[in-house]
C-alpha cells in the first residue's frame, strides 16, 4: 500500500537568531510524525526555509504548530530583510509527494489556513492551487505591497484575507498574515554541458525555459528587442511548460550548465526535461553530459523516468521498483559528477530508513522461515499465506518479462510488459499484506492487556477486541482477493507467453490457490470470534466463494501446462 506522504515548506521570518529559528523547528519536530529534511536561515533576507515531510495529518498539525511558534517569537514590526514578506509565518506551501492528489493537498491547506485565522488570529491568504479565485494562485498578488500594505489592505473587501479578516490592530500588527496554498513539487536540476561556454549554456536555457528569450530585429542575437504597445518585450516561447532556466559556468566542475526550475513536474516531467535539453544542446553543437538534482526528489520523478527510457528501449517496465530507479540513474547520467544514491536523495526512501520497525518482508528467505518457526504465534498462516501469493505473482511477472525479452517476439513486447505491470501490482500489495495480517493479529494482543476493573473498562476491552477480530479477518480476505488476482496472469503466460516458461507459470498457479485457500483458513477461525453473525457469515462465505474458484482456476492452468510440457 502506497503510503501518504505531503512534504512542506514553511517561510518563516527570522533569519538570523539561531535560538528562535530552533524553537520553531522544534515546535515542528515536537508535533510527531514528521521528518525535518532541510533548515536553510538566510542572513540579508533574514528569512529561514524550512523543509519537513510525513503523513498529512501529521503534516498538518506541524506546520500548525511551526506557526504557532512563530506568532510567539516574531515581531514582525521590527523585522528588516532583502527579501518580500507579510508575516511572521510568510508562505506555507503543502506539497503531494506520493498518495495524495494536489487537489487534496489544497482542500488541507484550506482548512488549515482557516484553522491558523480562528485559533491564533493571524490573517491567512489562501495561494496557488488553494486559491479561491484565479488572481490569487499568483502569490505576488496575495503578498502585493508586503507587510506594509497591511493596513490598507485589511480595510478593503476586494484586498481582504480569506480568513480571518479584521482591522490592521496590535496582534496583526505583530504576526502580519500568512498565505497558505498547494503547491506541485519543485525541482532543482542543473544539466551538465560538456562546454565552457556560459553563452552557449544561455542559449539552450532560452531554448526551453516557458518564458523564452526577447524577439529581435534581424540579428536573433544582437538586433533590437520587438516591443509591445505596452513597451514591454515580445517574448518568444520556450518548449518547456512550467521551466525557468538560465546558464551558468561551475568553476568547481569546469563546466558550464543549465541551471533549471521544474515549478510543476506533472506538466514537464523530469526525464522530458532531460531529453528536451538533450535535443536542444544538440542542435547548438553540445552534448549533455549528465544530471545534477539540487536536494531533494520524489520518488515518482525518478520512476516515471526509468519507465520512459525502458519503454524507448522497448523493455518491459514491469521490473523491480530498484532496477527502474537504476535505469532512471543510469540514462540522466545523476551519477556523473559525483555518486547519486537514493537513499540519500528521494524522499520516500529517507523516510523509510527513519522507519525502524522490523518489517518480515525486510528478512531473508532463511530469517523468515526461522521466525515463523519459532515459539512466536507470528508471523502464522496469514502472513505465509500473503508470501505464497507474492511468490505466485512473482513467477507469473518473470514469465511475462522473459517473454517480453524473448528474441523474435520484440513486436510483442508491450503486451508481456503490460501483464508484468500488472503482476508487480500484485506483488507490492502481497508483500504489504504479510506484515499486515500480522498487525492485525498483534492488535488482537494489545487489548487483552487492557485494563477490565470496572464495566465501564470491560465494555469498552469488548468493543475493541470485536474491532480487532473484525479486522482481523477483513485482512486475509484482502489476501484472498489479491491472489486470486494472480490466476489471470499464470493462465495468460501458461498460454501465450514464452513455452520455455510454462512450468513456471504452473507453480506460480499452484502458489496462488495456496494462498487463496490458507488465507480463508484465517477468514473462518477470526470470523468465529465476531458477535456479529451476520457480518461473519458475509465474510466466511465470501471466502468460501473465492476459494472454491481458485480450486478451479488452478485446474485451468495446470491444463494449459500439461498440454504444453
Amino acid at each position: 500500500m502506497e503510503k501518504r506522504i505531503v512534504e512542506c515548506v514553511p517561510n518563516f521570518s527570522e533569519g538570523r537568531d539561531k535560538a528562535v529559528i530552533r524553537q520553531i523547528t522544534s515546535a515542528i519536530e515536537s508535533s510527531g510524525g514528521v521528518k525535518l529534511l532541510d533548515v536553510d536561515p538566510g542572513e540579508a533576507t533574514n528569512r529561514t526555509v524550512v523543509t519537513f515531510v510525513g503523513s498529512p495529518e501529521a503534516v498538518v498539525e506541524a506546520a500548525f504548530a511551526g506557526v504557532k511558534r512563530a506568532a510567539e517569537l516574531i515581531d514582525m514590526r521590527r523585522h528588516k530583510g532583502a527579501h518580500p514578506r507579510m508575516g511572521a509565518t510568510d508562505v506555507l506551501p503543502l506539497i503531494p509527494i506520493c498518495g495524495i492528489t494536489l487537489a487534496e493537498c489544497a482542500e488541507l491547506a484550506r482548512k488549515l489556513a482557516e484553522r491558523i485565522a480562528a485559533e491564533l488570529h493571524v490573517p491567512t491568504y489562501c495561494y496557488e492551487a488553494a486559491a479561491f479565485t484565479p488572481e490569487r494562485r499568483n502569490l505576488a498578488v496575495c503578498r502585493a505591497g508586503e507587510y506594509e500594505a497591511l493596513p490598507e489592505k485589511l480595510a478593503h473587501k476586494e484586498t481582504a484575507p480569506d480568513f480571518g479578516a479584521r482591522p490592521f490592530d496590535d496582534g496583526v500588527a505583530r504576526t502580519g498574515a500568512t498565505t497558505v496554498g498547494a503547491r506541485d513539487f519543485l525541482i532543482a536540476v542543473n544539466f551538465n554541458l560538456n562546454t565552457t561556454s556560459t553563452r552557449r549554456a544561455n542559449a539552450i536555457a532560452f531554448d526551453v525555459r516557458e518564458k523564452g528569450r526577447p524577439v529581435r530585429e534581424g540579428n536573433p542575437v544582437t538586433g533590437k528587442v520587438v516591443k509591445d504597445a505596452a513597451g514591454n518585450p515580445v517574448m518568444q516561447p520556450g518548449t518547456l511548460p512550467a521551466t525557468k532556466a538560465i546558464g551558468w559556468f561551475i568553476e568547481e566542475y569546469g563546466i558550464a550548465q543549465v541551471s533549471m526550475n521544474i515549478t510543476d513536474i506533472a506538466t514537464t516531467p523530469l526525464h522530458v526535461a532531460f531529453d528536451e535539453v538533450c535535443r536542444k544542446a544538440d542542435a547548438r553543437g553540445v552534448r549533455v553530459t549528465g544530471t545534477e538534482i539540487v536536494g531533494l526528489v520524489p520518488k515518482r520523478a525518478l520512476i516515471e523516468a526509468g519507465k520512459y527510457f525502458l519503454r524507448k528501449q522497448r523493455r518491459s517496465t514491469g521490473i523491480a521498483e530498484q532496477e527502474i530507479v537504476r535505469i532512471a540513474v543510469r540514462s540522466m547520467g545523476l551519477d556523473d559528477l559525483k555518486p547519486f544514491d537514493p537513499a540519500e536523495k528521494v524522499i520516500e526512501y529517507l523516510l523509510e530508513a527513519e522507519d525502524k520497525q522490523k518489517r518480515l518482508i525486510d528478512m531473508t528467505c532463511k530469517g523468515f522461515a526461522e521466525e515463523t518457526a519459532s515459539e512466536s504465534p507470528a508471523p502464522g498462516g496469514g502472513s505465509v499465506a500473503a508470501y505464497m501469493g507474492a511468490l505466485g505473482a512473482a513467477l507469473g511477472t518473470m514469465v511475462a518479462n522473459l517473454s517480453s525479452h524473448k528474441a523474435g517476439w520484440d513486436d510483442r513486447w508491450e503486451e508481456f510488459s503490460d501483464w508484468a505491470d500488472r503482476g508487480q501490482a500484485l506483488l507490492g500489495e502481497l508483500l504489504h499484506l504479510v506484515d499486515e495480517d500480522t498487525a492485525a493479529f498483534n492488535r488482537i494482543m494489545a487489548v487483552f492487556a487492557m485494563p477490565k476493573s470496572t464495566d465501564e473498562e470491560k465494555a469498552a476491552r469488548s468493543a475493541a477486541l470485536q474491532e480487532a477480530t473484525l479486522y482481523a479477518t477483513q485482512v486475509p480476505l484482502r489476501t484472498m482477493k489479491t491472489a486470486f488476482g494472480v490466476f489471470e496472469i499464470v493462465r495468460a503466460m501458461a498460454a501465450v507467453g514464452n513455452p520455455n516458461s510454462v512450468s513456471d507459470a504452473g507453480v506460480g498457479a499452484l502458489a496462488a490457490r495456496s494462498a487463496v485457500l490458507g488465507a480463508g483458513l484465517n477468514v473462518r477461525i477470526n470470523a468465529a470470534g465476531l458477535k456479529d453473525r451476520a457480518a461473519a457469515d458475509a465474510l466466511v462465505a465470501e471466502a468460501d466463494r473465492l476459494a472454491a474458484e481458485a480450486e478451479r482456476a488452478e485446474r485451468e492452468v495446470l491444463e494449459i501446462v500439461a498440454s504444453k510440457i
